[in-house]
Protein backbone atom coordinates (compact mmCIF):
# COMPACT_ATOMS: atom_id res chain seq x y z
CA UNK A 1 0.00 0.00 0.00
CA UNK A 2 2.89 2.37 0.68
CA UNK A 3 3.86 2.03 -2.99
CA UNK A 4 0.59 3.75 -3.79
CA UNK A 5 0.51 6.21 -0.92
CA UNK A 6 4.09 7.49 -0.93
CA UNK A 7 4.09 8.74 -4.55
CA UNK A 8 0.81 10.47 -3.81
CA UNK A 9 2.30 12.11 -0.76
CA UNK A 10 5.34 13.19 -2.77
CA UNK A 11 3.11 14.71 -5.45
CA UNK A 12 1.04 16.45 -2.79
CA UNK A 13 4.18 17.82 -1.15
CA UNK A 14 5.35 19.22 -4.46
CA UNK A 15 1.96 20.83 -5.05
CA UNK A 16 1.99 22.36 -1.55
CA UNK A 17 5.49 23.71 -2.17
CA UNK A 18 4.38 25.38 -5.42
CA UNK A 19 1.26 26.85 -3.82
CA UNK A 20 3.24 28.06 -0.82
CA UNK A 21 5.71 29.83 -3.05
CA UNK A 22 2.88 31.55 -4.90
CA UNK A 23 1.10 32.52 -1.69
CA UNK A 24 4.23 33.97 -0.12
CA UNK A 25 4.16 36.80 -2.63
CA UNK A 26 0.47 37.48 -1.94
CA UNK A 27 -0.17 36.56 1.70
CA UNK A 28 2.60 35.25 3.97
CA UNK A 29 0.02 34.37 6.63
CA UNK A 30 -1.93 32.20 4.19
CA UNK A 31 1.32 30.54 3.10
CA UNK A 32 2.23 29.68 6.68
CA UNK A 33 -1.30 28.36 7.22
CA UNK A 34 -1.08 26.14 4.17
CA UNK A 35 2.21 24.69 5.35
CA UNK A 36 0.76 24.06 8.82
CA UNK A 37 -2.30 22.31 7.37
CA UNK A 38 -0.11 20.18 5.11
CA UNK A 39 2.11 19.31 8.06
CA UNK A 40 -0.88 18.18 10.12
CA UNK A 41 -2.13 16.05 7.25
CA UNK A 42 1.23 14.30 6.89
CA UNK A 43 1.73 13.74 10.62
CA UNK A 44 -1.81 12.45 11.23
CA UNK A 45 -1.55 10.23 8.17
CA UNK A 46 1.65 8.66 9.43
CA UNK A 47 0.73 8.76 13.14
CA UNK A 48 -3.07 8.68 13.53
CA UNK A 49 -2.83 9.04 17.30
CA UNK A 50 -1.76 12.63 16.65
CA UNK A 51 -5.41 13.37 15.86
CA UNK A 52 -6.34 12.41 19.41
CA UNK A 53 -3.50 14.50 20.87
CA UNK A 54 -4.70 17.53 18.93
CA UNK A 55 -8.37 17.10 19.86
CA UNK A 56 -7.63 16.61 23.55
CA UNK A 57 -4.87 19.20 23.82
CA UNK A 58 -6.36 22.05 21.78
CA UNK A 59 -10.09 21.85 22.54
CA UNK A 60 -9.87 23.70 25.90
CA UNK A 61 -8.22 26.62 24.11
CA UNK A 62 -10.43 26.68 21.00
CA UNK A 63 -13.90 25.67 22.23
CA UNK A 64 -14.64 29.05 23.86
CA UNK A 65 -14.34 31.00 20.60
CA UNK A 66 -17.80 31.76 19.21
CA UNK A 67 -19.09 30.00 16.13
CA UNK A 68 -18.35 31.91 12.96
CA UNK A 69 -15.63 34.00 14.58
CA UNK A 70 -12.76 32.19 12.85
CA UNK A 71 -14.56 29.46 10.88
CA UNK A 72 -17.98 29.93 9.25
CA UNK A 73 -20.79 28.32 11.31
CA UNK A 74 -18.35 26.37 13.52
CA UNK A 75 -16.26 26.79 16.62
CA UNK A 76 -12.55 26.26 15.87
CA UNK A 77 -12.47 22.95 17.79
CA UNK A 78 -15.41 21.71 15.74
CA UNK A 79 -13.60 22.69 12.56
CA UNK A 80 -10.51 20.86 13.80
CA UNK A 81 -12.58 17.73 14.50
CA UNK A 82 -14.11 17.82 11.01
CA UNK A 83 -10.65 18.29 9.46
CA UNK A 84 -9.10 15.42 11.41
CA UNK A 85 -12.07 13.17 10.67
CA UNK A 86 -11.58 13.88 6.98
CA UNK A 87 -7.93 12.84 7.15
CA UNK A 88 -8.74 9.61 8.98
CA UNK A 89 -11.60 8.74 6.62
CA UNK A 90 -9.43 9.29 3.51
CA UNK A 91 -6.68 7.24 5.15
CA UNK A 92 -9.23 4.50 5.82
CA UNK A 93 -10.26 4.44 2.17
CA UNK A 94 -6.66 4.23 0.99
CA UNK A 95 -5.93 1.32 3.31
CA UNK A 96 -9.18 -0.53 2.73
CA UNK A 97 -8.71 -3.96 1.17
CA UNK A 98 -11.45 -4.79 -1.36
CA UNK A 99 -13.30 -8.02 -0.72
CA UNK A 100 -13.21 -7.72 3.03
CA UNK A 101 -16.03 -7.11 5.48
CA UNK A 102 -16.05 -4.66 8.34
CA UNK A 103 -17.11 -5.78 11.78
CA UNK A 104 -18.20 -2.94 13.99
CA UNK A 105 -19.64 -4.04 17.30
CA UNK A 106 -20.85 -1.56 19.87
CA UNK A 107 -20.13 -2.33 23.50
CA UNK A 108 -22.79 -1.49 26.14
CA UNK A 109 -21.32 1.93 26.93
CA UNK A 110 -21.23 2.85 23.25
CA UNK A 111 -24.86 1.77 22.91
CA UNK A 112 -25.83 4.23 25.64
CA UNK A 113 -23.80 7.01 23.98
CA UNK A 114 -25.62 6.41 20.69
CA UNK A 115 -28.89 6.35 22.60
CA UNK A 116 -28.07 9.77 24.07
CA UNK A 117 -27.43 11.12 20.57
CA UNK A 118 -30.62 9.65 19.10
CA UNK A 119 -32.91 10.66 21.97
CA UNK A 120 -31.55 14.23 21.97
CA UNK A 121 -31.99 14.71 18.23
CA UNK A 122 -34.03 12.29 16.11
CA UNK A 123 -36.82 11.59 18.59
CA UNK A 124 -37.54 15.18 19.72
CA UNK A 125 -37.36 16.51 16.15
CA UNK A 126 -39.74 13.78 14.98
CA UNK A 127 -42.07 14.65 17.87
CA UNK A 128 -41.97 18.34 16.97
CA UNK A 129 -42.85 17.51 13.37
CA UNK A 130 -45.67 15.21 14.49
CA UNK A 131 -47.31 17.84 16.71
CA UNK A 132 -46.77 20.61 14.18
CA UNK A 133 -44.27 22.58 16.20
CA UNK A 134 -41.93 24.67 14.00
CA UNK A 135 -38.31 23.47 13.88
CA UNK A 136 -35.84 26.36 13.87
CA UNK A 137 -32.12 26.48 13.15
CA UNK A 138 -31.34 26.55 16.85
CA UNK A 139 -33.08 23.18 17.25
CA UNK A 140 -30.95 21.64 14.52
CA UNK A 141 -27.79 23.08 16.06
CA UNK A 142 -28.57 21.66 19.50
CA UNK A 143 -29.70 18.36 18.01
CA UNK A 144 -26.19 17.90 16.63
CA UNK A 145 -24.44 18.48 19.97
CA UNK A 146 -24.36 14.88 21.19
CA UNK A 147 -23.40 13.66 17.71
CA UNK A 148 -20.48 16.07 17.81
CA UNK A 149 -19.25 14.58 21.07
CA UNK A 150 -19.83 11.11 19.68
CA UNK A 151 -17.61 12.14 16.77
CA UNK A 152 -14.87 13.14 19.21
CA UNK A 153 -15.27 9.73 20.85
CA UNK A 154 -14.91 8.10 17.43
CA UNK A 155 -11.73 10.02 16.58
CA UNK A 156 -10.02 9.04 19.83
CA UNK A 157 -11.33 5.48 19.69
CA UNK A 158 -10.08 5.04 16.13
CA UNK A 159 -6.75 6.81 16.52
CA UNK A 160 -5.36 5.40 19.78
CA UNK A 161 -4.53 1.75 20.41
CA UNK A 162 -1.40 1.53 22.55
CA UNK A 163 -0.80 2.39 26.18
CA UNK A 164 1.99 4.79 25.20
CA UNK A 165 -0.51 6.72 23.08
CA UNK A 166 -3.05 6.70 25.90
CA UNK A 167 -0.39 8.13 28.19
CA UNK A 168 0.34 10.97 25.77
CA UNK A 169 -3.37 11.73 25.51
CA UNK A 170 -3.66 11.93 29.28
CA UNK A 171 -0.61 14.16 29.56
CA UNK A 172 -2.00 16.40 26.80
CA UNK A 173 -5.23 16.72 28.79
CA UNK A 174 -3.36 17.64 31.98
CA UNK A 175 -1.17 20.17 30.15
CA UNK A 176 -4.21 21.80 28.54
CA UNK A 177 -5.96 21.92 31.92
CA UNK A 178 -2.88 23.50 33.49
CA UNK A 179 -3.00 26.34 30.96
CA UNK A 180 -6.78 26.62 31.27
CA UNK A 181 -6.66 26.77 35.05
CA UNK A 182 -3.74 29.21 35.18
CA UNK A 183 -5.54 31.64 32.90
CA UNK A 184 -8.74 31.23 34.90
CA UNK A 185 -6.97 31.97 38.18
CA UNK A 186 -5.21 35.01 36.75
CA UNK A 187 -8.49 36.19 35.26
CA UNK A 188 -10.28 35.96 38.62
CA UNK A 189 -7.42 37.89 40.25
CA UNK A 190 -7.29 40.39 37.34
CA UNK A 191 -3.54 39.89 36.95
CA UNK A 192 -1.07 40.05 34.03
CA UNK A 193 -3.65 41.41 31.60
CA UNK A 194 -5.40 38.07 31.18
CA UNK A 195 -8.86 39.66 31.04
CA UNK A 196 -7.74 41.88 28.18
CA UNK A 197 -6.30 38.85 26.43
CA UNK A 198 -9.57 36.94 26.76
CA UNK A 199 -11.51 39.90 25.34
CA UNK A 200 -9.86 39.28 21.96
CA UNK A 201 -11.59 36.00 21.14
CA UNK A 202 -13.12 34.51 24.29
CA UNK A 203 -15.95 36.91 25.20
CA UNK A 204 -19.16 34.82 24.89
CA UNK A 205 -21.30 36.20 22.06
CA UNK A 206 -19.12 39.30 22.22
CA UNK A 207 -20.54 40.14 25.66
CA UNK A 208 -17.50 41.86 27.18
CA UNK A 209 -19.17 42.50 30.55
CA UNK A 210 -19.04 38.77 31.26
CA UNK A 211 -15.28 39.10 31.71
CA UNK A 212 -15.55 41.96 34.20
CA UNK A 213 -16.80 39.55 36.88
CA UNK A 214 -14.01 38.01 39.01
CA UNK A 215 -14.67 34.46 37.87
CA UNK A 216 -12.39 32.15 35.90
CA UNK A 217 -14.13 31.43 32.61
CA UNK A 218 -10.71 31.19 30.92
CA UNK A 219 -10.54 30.15 27.24
CA UNK A 220 -13.75 28.12 27.46
CA UNK A 221 -15.67 31.38 28.08
CA UNK A 222 -17.84 29.57 30.62
CA UNK A 223 -16.83 29.23 34.29
CA UNK A 224 -18.71 25.96 34.86
CA UNK A 225 -17.19 24.32 31.78
CA UNK A 226 -13.72 25.44 32.88
CA UNK A 227 -14.26 24.01 36.35
CA UNK A 228 -15.53 20.72 34.91
CA UNK A 229 -12.43 20.28 32.76
CA UNK A 230 -10.25 21.02 35.78
CA UNK A 231 -12.11 18.46 37.91
CA UNK A 232 -11.75 15.74 35.26
CA UNK A 233 -8.09 16.63 34.69
CA UNK A 234 -7.40 16.54 38.43
CA UNK A 235 -8.52 12.91 38.37
CA UNK A 236 -6.12 12.20 35.49
CA UNK A 237 -3.19 13.89 37.23
CA UNK A 238 -3.83 12.10 40.53
CA UNK A 239 -4.17 8.78 38.73
CA UNK A 240 -0.86 9.25 36.93
CA UNK A 241 0.83 10.34 40.15
CA UNK A 242 -0.49 7.26 41.90
CA UNK A 243 1.31 5.10 39.35
CA UNK A 244 4.56 6.40 40.87
CA UNK A 245 6.26 8.35 38.10
CA UNK A 246 10.01 7.71 37.91
CA UNK A 247 10.66 11.07 36.27
CA UNK A 248 11.07 13.86 38.85
CA UNK A 249 10.12 16.60 36.39
CA UNK A 250 6.99 14.73 35.35
CA UNK A 251 6.04 14.23 39.00
CA UNK A 252 6.46 17.95 39.68
CA UNK A 253 4.44 18.78 36.58
CA UNK A 254 1.55 16.51 37.62
CA UNK A 255 1.63 17.76 41.22
CA UNK A 256 1.66 21.39 40.07
CA UNK A 257 -1.17 20.76 37.62
CA UNK A 258 -3.22 19.15 40.40
CA UNK A 259 -2.84 22.27 42.55
CA UNK A 260 -3.80 24.51 39.63
CA UNK A 261 -6.88 22.36 38.94
CA UNK A 262 -8.16 22.59 42.53
CA UNK A 263 -7.54 26.34 42.83
CA UNK A 264 -8.99 26.87 39.36
CA UNK A 265 -12.27 25.20 40.33
CA UNK A 266 -12.74 27.69 43.15
CA UNK A 267 -11.63 30.54 40.88
CA UNK A 268 -14.51 29.64 38.54
CA UNK A 269 -16.89 30.64 41.33
CA UNK A 270 -19.50 27.96 40.61
CA UNK A 271 -21.36 26.42 43.56
CA UNK A 272 -22.28 23.34 41.54
CA UNK A 273 -18.65 22.78 40.57
CA UNK A 274 -17.50 23.15 44.17
CA UNK A 275 -19.94 20.33 44.96
CA UNK A 276 -18.56 18.41 41.97
CA UNK A 277 -15.01 18.84 43.27
CA UNK A 278 -15.95 17.37 46.65
CA UNK A 279 -17.70 14.44 44.95
CA UNK A 280 -14.67 13.96 42.70
CA UNK A 281 -12.27 13.83 45.63
CA UNK A 282 -14.39 11.15 47.29
CA UNK A 283 -14.51 9.20 44.01
CA UNK A 284 -10.74 9.46 43.59
CA UNK A 285 -9.98 8.17 47.05
CA UNK A 286 -12.53 5.38 46.59
CA UNK A 287 -11.14 4.49 43.17
CA UNK A 288 -7.64 4.34 44.62
CA UNK A 289 -9.02 2.22 47.48
CA UNK A 290 -7.65 4.76 49.96
CA UNK A 291 -10.57 6.49 51.63
CA UNK A 292 -8.23 7.31 54.53
CA UNK A 293 -6.74 10.03 52.32
CA UNK A 294 -9.94 12.03 52.77
CA UNK A 295 -8.60 13.38 56.05
CA UNK A 296 -6.19 15.56 54.08
CA UNK A 297 -8.92 17.01 51.86
CA UNK A 298 -10.14 19.79 54.20
CA UNK A 299 -6.65 21.30 54.45
CA UNK A 300 -6.06 21.19 50.70
CA UNK A 301 -9.48 22.60 49.87
CA UNK A 302 -9.06 25.33 52.47
CA UNK A 303 -5.75 26.46 50.99
CA UNK A 304 -7.23 26.44 47.48
CA UNK A 305 -10.24 28.42 48.66
CA UNK A 306 -7.98 31.10 50.14
CA UNK A 307 -5.90 31.26 46.95
CA UNK A 308 -9.05 31.87 44.90
CA UNK A 309 -10.70 34.14 47.47
CA UNK A 310 -11.65 37.03 45.12
CA UNK A 311 -13.92 34.74 43.11
CA UNK A 312 -15.23 32.96 46.21
CA UNK A 313 -15.94 36.18 48.12
CA UNK A 314 -17.75 37.60 45.10
CA UNK A 315 -20.16 34.66 45.16
CA UNK A 316 -20.60 34.73 48.94
CA UNK A 317 -21.67 38.37 48.85
CA UNK A 318 -24.96 37.16 47.39
CA UNK A 319 -25.95 35.63 50.71
CA UNK A 320 -26.04 39.14 52.20
CA UNK A 321 -29.07 40.10 50.12
CA UNK A 322 -32.42 40.92 51.70
CA UNK A 323 -33.75 37.46 50.90
CA UNK A 324 -30.64 35.74 52.20
CA UNK A 325 -30.13 33.97 48.86
CA UNK A 326 -27.74 34.90 46.03
CA UNK A 327 -29.42 36.84 43.26
CA UNK A 328 -28.16 34.28 40.73
CA UNK A 329 -30.14 31.56 42.50
CA UNK A 330 -33.30 33.68 42.50
CA UNK A 331 -32.83 34.47 38.80
CA UNK A 332 -32.23 30.78 38.08
CA UNK A 333 -35.52 29.84 39.76
CA UNK A 334 -37.36 32.68 38.01
CA UNK A 335 -36.03 31.64 34.58
CA UNK A 336 -36.92 27.98 35.08
CA UNK A 337 -40.39 28.71 36.42
CA UNK A 338 -41.08 31.38 33.78
CA UNK A 339 -39.48 30.22 30.53
CA UNK A 340 -39.15 26.43 30.79
CA UNK A 341 -41.28 24.51 33.33
CA UNK A 342 -44.68 25.83 32.13
CA UNK A 343 -44.04 24.53 28.59
CA UNK A 344 -42.30 21.36 29.75
CA UNK A 345 -45.16 20.21 31.95
CA UNK A 346 -47.88 21.33 29.56
CA UNK A 347 -49.79 18.56 27.82
CA UNK A 348 -47.61 15.66 26.71
CA UNK A 349 -44.40 17.64 26.26
CA UNK A 350 -42.62 15.77 29.03
CA UNK A 351 -42.91 12.54 27.01
CA UNK A 352 -40.56 13.53 24.18
CA UNK A 353 -39.47 17.01 25.22
CA UNK A 354 -40.28 20.50 24.08
CA UNK A 355 -37.43 21.06 21.60
CA UNK A 356 -33.68 20.32 21.33
CA UNK A 357 -32.77 24.01 21.74
CA UNK A 358 -31.80 24.54 25.37
CA UNK A 359 -32.30 28.31 25.36
CA UNK A 360 -34.93 30.93 24.67
CA UNK A 361 -34.49 34.39 23.23
CA UNK A 362 -34.71 37.14 25.85
CA UNK A 363 -33.53 40.47 24.38
CA UNK A 364 -33.09 42.07 27.83
CA UNK A 365 -30.29 39.64 28.67
CA UNK A 366 -26.70 40.66 27.89
CA UNK A 367 -26.18 37.66 25.61
CA UNK A 368 -29.73 37.80 24.25
CA UNK A 369 -30.63 34.34 25.58
CA UNK A 370 -31.68 32.53 28.73
CA UNK A 371 -30.34 28.98 29.07
CA UNK A 372 -31.72 26.07 31.07
CA UNK A 373 -29.89 26.11 34.40
CA UNK A 374 -30.90 22.64 35.51
CA UNK A 375 -29.37 19.52 34.03
CA UNK A 376 -32.29 17.21 34.68
CA UNK A 377 -34.75 19.80 33.41
CA UNK A 378 -32.61 19.98 30.27
CA UNK A 379 -32.86 16.21 29.79
CA UNK A 380 -36.67 16.35 29.91
CA UNK A 381 -36.87 19.58 27.86
CA UNK A 382 -34.55 18.37 25.11
CA UNK A 383 -35.67 14.77 24.75
CA UNK A 384 -38.26 13.91 27.36
CA UNK A 385 -38.36 10.59 29.15
CA UNK A 386 -36.27 8.75 26.50
CA UNK A 387 -33.33 11.16 26.88
CA UNK A 388 -33.61 11.01 30.66
CA UNK A 389 -33.62 7.20 30.46
CA UNK A 390 -30.58 7.21 28.15
CA UNK A 391 -28.63 9.26 30.67
CA UNK A 392 -29.63 6.91 33.49
CA UNK A 393 -28.55 3.98 31.29
CA UNK A 394 -25.14 5.57 30.68
CA UNK A 395 -24.59 5.97 34.40
CA UNK A 396 -25.94 2.50 35.20
CA UNK A 397 -23.83 0.74 32.55
CA UNK A 398 -20.59 2.70 32.76
CA UNK A 399 -19.93 3.14 36.47
CA UNK A 400 -19.65 -0.57 37.40
CA UNK A 401 -17.35 -1.29 34.46
CA UNK A 402 -15.17 1.74 35.11
CA UNK A 403 -15.00 0.88 38.81
CA UNK A 404 -13.72 -2.62 38.07
CA UNK A 405 -11.13 -1.26 35.67
CA UNK A 406 -9.69 1.15 38.25
CA UNK A 407 -8.59 -1.66 40.56
CA UNK A 408 -4.80 -1.57 40.84
CA UNK A 409 -4.42 1.03 38.04
CA UNK A 410 -2.71 -1.61 35.92
CA UNK A 411 -2.13 0.62 32.92
CA UNK A 412 -2.84 4.07 31.48
CA UNK A 413 -6.31 2.99 30.33
CA UNK A 414 -7.19 2.28 33.95
CA UNK A 415 -6.15 5.86 34.79
CA UNK A 416 -8.55 7.03 32.06
CA UNK A 417 -11.20 4.80 33.66
CA UNK A 418 -10.57 6.39 37.06
CA UNK A 419 -10.97 9.86 35.54
CA UNK A 420 -14.11 8.84 33.60
CA UNK A 421 -15.62 7.24 36.71
CA UNK A 422 -14.92 10.42 38.66
CA UNK A 423 -16.26 12.64 35.89
CA UNK A 424 -19.56 10.77 35.45
CA UNK A 425 -20.21 10.60 39.20
CA UNK A 426 -19.49 14.31 39.57
CA UNK A 427 -21.78 15.07 36.63
CA UNK A 428 -24.63 13.14 38.27
CA UNK A 429 -24.33 15.50 41.26
CA UNK A 430 -23.75 18.69 39.26
CA UNK A 431 -26.65 18.03 36.86
CA UNK A 432 -28.96 19.08 39.68
CA UNK A 433 -27.92 22.64 38.84
CA UNK A 434 -26.73 22.78 35.22
CA UNK A 435 -26.52 20.55 32.09
CA UNK A 436 -22.87 19.64 32.68
CA UNK A 437 -23.13 16.62 30.39
CA UNK A 438 -22.88 18.83 27.30
CA UNK A 439 -20.61 21.65 28.42
CA UNK A 440 -18.04 22.48 25.80
CA UNK A 441 -14.56 21.24 26.55
CA UNK A 442 -15.76 19.14 29.47
CA UNK A 443 -17.97 16.85 27.38
CA UNK A 444 -15.20 16.52 24.80
CA UNK A 445 -12.82 15.39 27.53
CA UNK A 446 -15.34 12.97 29.07
CA UNK A 447 -16.04 11.27 25.74
CA UNK A 448 -12.30 11.10 25.03
CA UNK A 449 -11.66 9.47 28.41
CA UNK A 450 -14.36 6.89 27.76
CA UNK A 451 -12.73 6.05 24.43
CA UNK A 452 -9.31 5.67 26.06
CA UNK A 453 -10.64 3.14 28.58
CA UNK A 454 -11.13 0.61 25.78
CA UNK A 455 -7.49 0.55 24.69
CA UNK A 456 -6.16 -2.81 25.86
CA UNK A 457 -2.70 -3.60 27.15
CA UNK A 458 -0.77 -6.15 25.05
CA UNK A 459 -0.84 -8.78 27.78
CA UNK A 460 -4.60 -8.37 28.22
CA UNK A 461 -5.17 -8.53 24.46
CA UNK A 462 -3.13 -11.71 24.09
CA UNK A 463 -4.99 -13.43 26.92
CA UNK A 464 -8.48 -12.51 25.76
CA UNK A 465 -8.31 -12.83 21.98
CA UNK A 466 -9.05 -16.21 20.47
CA UNK A 467 -6.03 -17.87 18.77
CA UNK A 468 -8.27 -18.82 15.86
CA UNK A 469 -9.24 -15.24 15.09
CA UNK A 470 -7.08 -15.12 11.99
CA UNK A 471 -8.80 -18.20 10.56
CA UNK A 472 -12.32 -16.85 10.68
CA UNK A 473 -12.37 -15.93 6.99
CA UNK A 474 -12.07 -12.55 5.30
CA UNK A 475 -13.27 -10.48 8.26
CA UNK A 476 -11.63 -7.08 8.72
CA UNK A 477 -12.02 -4.74 11.68
CA UNK A 478 -11.43 -1.00 11.75
CA UNK A 479 -8.11 -1.72 13.42
CA UNK A 480 -6.95 -3.39 10.21
CA UNK A 481 -7.46 -0.32 8.08
CA UNK A 482 -6.83 2.39 10.66
CA UNK A 483 -3.83 1.15 12.64
CA UNK A 484 -5.77 1.75 15.76
CA UNK A 485 -7.38 -1.32 17.26
CA UNK A 486 -10.52 0.71 17.55
CA UNK A 487 -13.58 -1.38 16.82
CA UNK A 488 -13.92 -4.51 18.91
Amino acid sequence: MDRVVLPGLALSAALVAVLTGALLAVSPVAAVGLVAVAGVVVVVWRRPATAAYLIIGLTPTLAGIDRGRLIPALRPNEGLAVFLTGILVVRFLFRYRPGTRLRIQLNPIEVTLVALAVTSSVLPLAWMHLVGRPIIADDISYALVMWKFLGVYGIVRAAVHTQAEVRRCLLAAVAAAGLLGTLGILQSLDMLGVRSLLLTYWAPFGYADALSIPRGSSTLALPAATADVLIFSLAIAVGLLWKRQHNLYLTLFLAGASVVCVVGVFAAGEFSCALGLVVAIVCLTAGLRRLDLLRYAPVGLGVALIAAWPAVSHRLVGFQSASGWPNSWIVRWYNLSTYFWPDLFSGQNVLFGVRPSARVVVPTQGTGYVWIESGYTWLLWGGGIPLFAAFVALVWVSLPRLWRQTEGLRDESSVAALAAFTAITAIVAMMIFDPHLTYRGAADLLFSLLALTFVKSPDITESTESPTKASRGRMMELSDVLPTGAAR
